[in-house]
């Protein structure tokens, strides 16, 4: 008889978690994802990048399942190209919300992701993409990131940190939106109440699995949600100091395959 899984879920974030500092991913970690998936483990990524930014690197690792994107917002099929699951930030709430941080920082640039399988990501003049790799449409005023309907607005402020942001963010915003921090250069809003958690939750949930048989991987602190639903929360090296506070373990960095370091020890006993 074949000895139980330790865990039959395995969610992973993806920049500073899974991918390397040139959104690649190393043969080792796709390697240990493989053995992982042989054993009868489900992969899921669970990300902040909306699904049309999740796509290729979903085809890179052969992927036709589900995947949490937009920090929560969004369950996608990969089989199906399909949303399974979407929820929108308001508008209203949104300029509301800007124009609350505004009043207690000053200027900020913002960005938003679109919402659908085929969203665009929106740039207002000042704001510069975290991720020089992912594309952007860059508009002439603020009034026209609202065209369509969004899933999250991303901040960018020209002497603040991303922690001085994120916490002037959460006390001028309230209940009006989530406030996260997720990488580099990248603090947002999205609806109130969604987290990777609450994607992950619904998720798993499709896949008939739960918390106690999910081992969740990330590196900043809006993957706090999702390890406290996890049952095993590992954070990399190179993680930022609030999640590795509440991590369960802590592995190499993304650099150097930390995810897969856990993997063969948890699939090959290595």
């Amino acid at each position: 008889m074949a000895a139980p899984l330790a865990y039959s879920l395995i969610a992973t974030d993806l920049d500073g978690t899974l991918l390397r500092g040139d959104d690649t991913l190393s043969d080792r970690s796709k390697a240990a994802l493989a053995r992982a998936a042989a054993a009868g483990a489900r992969h899921l990524v669970v990300t902040g990048r909306p699904a049309p930014r999740v796509r290729p690197l979903l085809d890179d690792l052969g992927s036709r399942g589900l995947a949490v994107c937009g920090q929560g917002a969004q369950v996608y099929d990969v089989g199906a190209e399909r949303l399974l699951f979407s929820v929108t930030l308001e508008r209203e709430l949104a300029e509301t919300a800007l124009g609350k941080i505004e009043a207690e920082v000053g200027e900020v640039y913002a960005a938003v992701d679109q919402d659908g399988v085929d969203g665009l990501t929106l740039v207002e003049p000042g704001y510069r993409m975290p991720h020089p790799t992912l594309p952007a449409v860059r508009v002439r005023r603020r009034d026209d990131l609202w065209c369509e309907p969004i899933s999250k607005v991303l901040l960018r402020h020209h002497a603040l940190s991303d922690d001085e942001l994120a916490r002037a963010a959460r006390a001028a915003v309230g209940s009006l939106a989530t406030v996260t921090m997720s990488g580099p250069g990248t603090v947002e809003l999205q609806p109130v109440g969604i987290t990777k958690a609450t994607g992950l939750a619904l998720a798993a949930e499709f896949l008939g699995l739960g918390p106690a048989e999910t081992i969740a991987f990330g590196d900043m602190p809006n993957d706090i949600p999702m390890f406290d639903w996890a049952a095993h929360g590992v954070a990399m090296a190179n993680a930022h100091p609030e999640l590795k506070a509440v991590a369960d373990e802590i592995t190499t960095s993304n650099e150097d395959d930390g995810i897969a370091v856990v993997l063969e020890r948890l699939f090959t006993g290595r």
